[in-house]
């Protein structure tokens, strides 16, 4: 195996954890965690919502730079694509955008609307990764 399959192989994986981590924790917290939440006081509900925005920041940033890098590496190692290919990566690019700005946001001290944040992050994350499924069947 060459080193430029080695690479290849490797940015992929940082690609897919990256997704896996940065969704998974948005479904996580909208679909589990702010359920289970209801049932503390408001005030320690507030106070564990911050403190787990507090521990899932790191991850969301590291999972944004890390798809950053792998992302334009994959775009700009692969083959020539068609042009509907380049149209629903574009999709694709502006809804990651959408799930960085909001993940990083979802993250931040007292948040009233977090459970609504992390709902729009793993919604859009999630129609990212079917985007991103059919990307891979056009190739």
């Amino acid at each position: 195996m060459h080193m430029s399959e080695v690479l290849n192989v490797l940015m992929r994986w940082l690609h897919m954890i990256s997704v896996a981590t940065l969704i998974g924790g948005s479904l996580y917290g909208w679909l589990v965690w702010t359920r289970s939440a209801h049932a503390l006081s408001s005030d320690v509900r507030e106070s564990l919502g911050d403190s787990t925005g507090l521990y899932f920041r790191p991850l969301v940033l590291s999972a944004i730079i890390a798809l950053v890098i792998s992302g334009l590496y994959n775009v700009l190692t692969g083959p020539a694509r068609p042009t509907l290919y380049h149209i629903l990566l574009g999709i694709k690019l502006l809804l990651a955008l959408h799930v960085f700005t909001v993940a990083i946001l979802a993250t931040r001290k007292q948040n009233p609307r977090r459970k609504r944040m992390l709902a729009g992050t793993a919604i859009s994350g999630m129609i990212i990764v079917l985007i991103s499924a059919y990307l891979r069947r056009i190739l």
